[in-house]
């Protein structure tokens, strides 16, 4: 039978032994890791905005979406990042297609509010708080009289 030793790997090889970092190595680029950025909390911003229209709670949305009311609320805060099938629910429970959320993005400032759409936000905010459903209709019916004038 042949000696076949010198046909297996060896632990003294220097292929086979850790590298130690040298000076080239800590040179490279950190990878990026998965923290949520910039474009993400827009994301989160524009899905709470949408939301909000809606008069839908957080939990409700979450419900809708399959998901935790604390993971709706890390989505909207940008503190998680969203993945493109999330994406995709989302926005087809809130009405709107998926670029809808990068909208505004091009821009290095989110332009500030204005007092139309403070209002807007705010009478969402405040309708989705009425509890009672005859109030809300009362409400709808009001505005729905305000437009046709």
């Amino acid at each position: 039978m042949p000696d076949t030793s010198d046909h297996l790997p060896r632990y003294d090889d220097p292929q086979l032994q850790p590298r130690a970092m040298t000076a080239k190595n800590e040179a490279r680029p950190e990878r990026p890791t998965n923290r949520a950025n910039d474009t993400d909390r827009h994301v989160g911003t524009r899905i709470r905005e949408r939301r909000i229209m809606l008069g839908l709670s957080q939990q409700q949305m979450a419900d809708l979406i399959g998901v935790t009311y604390q993971q709706a609320h890390k989505y909207e805060r940008g503190i998680n990042r969203i993945s493109a099938g999330r994406l995709y629910e989302i926005a087809q429970v809130l009405g709107v297609p998926v670029s809808y959320f990068f909208e505004g993005l091009d821009s290095r400032r989110a332009p500030d509010l204005t007092a139309r759409q403070r209002m807007c936000l705010e009478l969402a905010r405040n309708f989705s708080s009425i509890v009672n459903e005859k109030h809300q209709e009362a409400l709808s019916q009001l505005a729905r009289a305000l437009v046709s004038e």
